[in-house]
């Protein structure tokens, strides 16, 4: 029996940062350097995102200060280890809130939950979020859990791939994933374009979904997994002493042009080209990387629209985002019978990407 995606539940911080708002935040930042003060209003500028979610109040600039930035204005910049204390105080909520969504969209009574796949790369902690997931949906205390943990943005893809093997091996199977991603957490002002750039488009948010062996949803028809040797020192993601360091050169969307058509030609059919395909879930990382992967796999504006309406309204929530974008697509309307390819990109340089059908009551 074939593996399905019976709803997908999203959940995101009260907080919502004006994007222009938040440029003039970093930009008016003392220690900016000459190169800082140059690339800080370019890279928000041209980012294609309006506004997203923080659980950082602070990074408001309308509210009172707190870890992140002073009542004057000024920000801080909090060590490694107190920016983890906020991830285990903030990420539980997300994490439940999502599956709780999805559970509900769903149908289905927590208790049946067989297994529960937790996502996450911007915080550890343990006893974990999954515990709080169990706690309060009520799930069954001795429900199978596993966490996958600092995959980057294209880990919702394994998370899928282990739901999957659970439902297609077990008709009772019915698997809850959950992807919550605190990246605000991770911002810092600084001249570094890296970090720049992650300071431009990262936002927060979860995303969940429940797959069972059948039914109506998103059937799951296939998976593919390539990686592209070169990218490896051009997209990564490290542990510094003052939070987690995002490495995303502007190579990156090259990359992704050259090599994606061939990352995902082992999901279309013979003599199928990927404009035949009505719906591309394409991982906003960026707004270059969304073009670059149109530009290369020759789509029209309307397959990677909900990729942009994401980027415009989230940012990049890093495992969380694509499950956005594939809830988007569905709401914005998708007959039945119809296909879709979703494809992220992570550390690696990683290419994971999934062909989906939409299959009505």
């Amino acid at each position: 029996m074939t593996a399905t995606i019976r709803a997908i539940g999203t959940a995101v911080p009260q907080t919502t940062l004006d994007q222009a708002a938040v440029r003039d935040l970093f930009a008016g930042q003392p220690d900016l350097g000459r190169l800082g003060r140059r690339l800080v209003p370019a890279a928000f500028d041209v980012s294609a995102v309006e506004h997203r979610h923080t659980v950082i109040e602070e990074l408001d600039a309308t509210r009172p200060g707190g870890l992140f930035r002073q009542d004057g204005g000024d920000l801080v910049s909090p060590s490694t280890g107190t920016r983890n204390d906020r991830y285990r105080e903030l990420a539980p909520a997300l994490f439940v809130a999502a599956a709780r969504d999805a559970v509900d969209r769903a149908g289905v009574d927590p208790a049946a939950v067989t297994h529960l796949v937790t996502v996450s790369c911007t915080g550890f902690t343990q006893p974990g979020p999954d515990i709080d997931v169990v706690d309060q949906l009520g799930l069954p205390a001795g429900v199978f859990r596993h966490h996958i943990g600092f995959m980057g943005c294209c880990a919702a893809f394994p998370a899928l791939r282990i739901a999957a093997a659970f439902a297609e091996a077990d008709p009772s199977a019915v698997v809850l994933v959950v992807c919550a991603e605190l990246c605000t957490l991770h911002v810092r002002a600084s001249d570094d374009p890296d970090q720049i750039v992650a300071n431009s488009v990262f936002g927060d948010g979860a995303a969940a979904v429940v797959v069972t062996g059948g039914g109506a949803g998103l059937r799951i028809d296939g998976f593919a997994t390539a990686t592209v040797p070169e990218g490896a020192s051009e997209m990564a993601w490290n542990i510094g002493d003052e939070g987690f360091e995002m490495v995303l050169s502007t190579a990156v969307p090259k990359l992704v042009g050259v090599h994606v058509p061939a990352a995902v030609s082992t999901l279309l059919a013979e003599d199928e080209v990927a404009a035949d395909v009505p719906v591309w879930a394409v991982h906003p990382g960026g707004r270059a990387i969304v073009d670059r992967a149109q530009e290369a796999l020759g789509l029209p504006d309307s397959a990677v629209a909900s990729s942009r309406n994401v980027l415009r309204d989230h940012g990049n929530m890093s495992s969380a985002t694509v499950l956005f974008v594939l809830r988007d697509a569905l709401e914005q309307g998708v007959a039945d019978d119809s296909a879709l390819v979703a494809v992220a990109f992570g550390p690696g340089l990683t290419v994971e990407s999934a062909r989906m059908t939409v299959v009505g009551a």
